[in-house]
């Protein structure tokens, strides 16, 4: 009797696997090896086909914030359609090529279907064709594949390589994503904070290099630029400007104000050091525009001479941070920074970083 019993257990067990799996199968999921469908295709399911956009709310909401996660952005997956949902998806439709209106339409949600599958796919990369689970395409604008990959080539991965150039990496303009191209890929990573430096471009990392190269889609007005709030501290806003609080002398209010009207302009290696309004910025091309805005710089300097510069140590309101290859400064509590613009697009970020290897100076009175 104990020999029947365990007979028609495993014949249970194995009748609900079976129907697990079937049930999967028939609304186009893929299957885990315990018969569950991945959380990749139980979204893309969820989501659906028919328009998301702001002011919607629930599951299907959920399901398009998780595929955002999913093929790199970072954002909150609380159902909400909201202001930072609409510009998770207008990223991601930057970097798909796609009109960014931060609508979540049936094309962009089919794109963003087929990005999140080929993420998390273990398939290998190909040479020319999509990623597993789109049709077959010969990719002809960066963006039409995503993420990419190393070991992909093709037209995308020859305009990758050349948006790196313009961003200062000196990749290979081959359209082979290889050990050389990977190499550098990972050092825009670094440069961007990515939180996995892996050598892949995922949708978000695409998305900071087509805005390093084309410039940002958002112009910044005197009135966004010169906000300010009660207190001792500035404020990241939720457009990614700084806030100069009230309290603040002058000249620390004119440097965010010219920091603002810069925040999203593109990385350029070499940009602002020619000429104050440049079509983008490096570094410390940003910090020197900004500075420049409360004249407290005659002319555009590298990071090197920023060493140098000023009074020692920290200021009570603006500090520069530099080395030999990077700098950074921080204003009234927010810091200024081409690194890490992945998190909000902007330089203006209010997380802070290792200041180590890096010297610490101020402007004489702040």
């Amino acid at each position: 009797s104990v020999v029947l019993v365990a007979v028609l257990a495993a014949l249970i067990s194995a009748t609900a696997t079976r129907a697990v799996v079937s049930s999967a199968a028939a609304v186009g999921g893929s299957t885990t090896k315990t018969g569950g469908t991945t959380p990749t295709a139980s979204a893309s399911a969820e989501v659906g086909t028919k328009t998301l956009r702001r002011g919607d709310r629930g599951p299907r909401v959920v399901a398009l914030q998780e595929l955002l996660v999913t093929v790199g952005f970072k954002t909150e997956t609380n159902g909400v359609y909201g202001t930072a949902t609409v510009k998770t998806v207008r990223k991601f439709q930057r970097a798909s090529t796609l009109t960014v209106n931060g609508v979540a339409n049936p094309t962009t949600l089919e794109r963003l279907k087929q990005a999140a599958g080929s993420a998390t796919s273990t398939q290998a990369a190909n040479g020319g064709g999509a990623e597993a689970g789109a049709e077959t395409l010969r990719p002809e604008h960066l963006g039409d594949r995503i993420p990419l990959k190393p070991g992909m080539s093709g037209q995308d991965v020859r305009v990758m390589q050349s948006f790196l150039r313009k961003a200062g990496f000196k990749a290979k303009v081959n359209g082979d994503f290889d050990k050389r191209t990977v190499r550098h890929v990972k050092a825009f990573e670094r440069a961007n904070e990515s939180p996995a430096v892996d050598g892949t471009m995922d949708a978000n990392e695409l998305a900071i290099l087509r805005a390093d190269v084309e410039g940002g889609d958002d112009p910044v007005n005197d009135a966004d630029a010169t906000r300010t709030i009660p207190g001792e501290k500035a404020k990241l806003g939720s457009d990614g400007l700084a806030i100069a609080p009230e309290s603040a002398p002058d000249a620390v209010k004119q440097v965010i104000a010219a920091g603002n009207r810069i925040a999203k302009k593109p990385y350029i290696y070499g940009g602002g050091h020619g000429r104050w309004n440049d079509k983008g910025y490096d570094c410390s091309g940003s910090v020197s525009y900004a500075l420049h805005g409360a004249d407290l710089l005659d002319s555009p300097m590298p990071s090197g001479p920023f060493m140098s510069w000023g009074s020692a140590g920290k200021g009570e309101w603006v500090t520069t941070y530099a080395n030999g290859g990077h700098m950074y400064m921080v204003v009234a509590g927010l810091r200024f920074d081409t690194s890490g613009r992945g998190k909000s697009g902007s330089r203006w970020q209010s997380d802070s970083r290792s200041n180590g290897g890096f010297t610490a100076r101020h402007p004489k009175g702040l």
